[in-house]
């Protein structure tokens, strides 16, 4: 498979999902872009350049999540309860 050049995020951050946890998320490519929500491998990885390698940045709005407990999501190592809808906050 053919990856596309190396790109870096233009918008980072975190998203609060409540009861001290955050989700660190991150974007690159097009912002006007078709959107690809990217959930990495686990546990205990988070965002990486590989994945922003897998999708045309001229066509796509990458979007990379770190899954609580991992990568810069805070934090680490904690049972969480909760599954984070970040659709809304992160403009997919």
């Amino acid at each position: 498979m053919a990856l596309y050049p190396e790109i870096q995020p233009y918008a980072r951050g975190m998203l609060d999902v409540g009861d001290g946890n955050h989700v660190h998320w991150e974007t690159c490519g097009n912002p006007d872009g078709k959107p690809a929500v990217v959930l990495h491998g686990g546990p205990g990885s988070g965002c990486t350049p590989y994945p922003r390698r897998l999708f045309d940045p001229a066509a796509y709005r990458i979007v990379l999540l770190d899954q609580l407990g991992c990568g810069r999501s805070t934090p680490h190592a904690r049972s969480c309860r909760q599954t984070p809808v970040v659709a809304g906050q992160t403009g997919v």
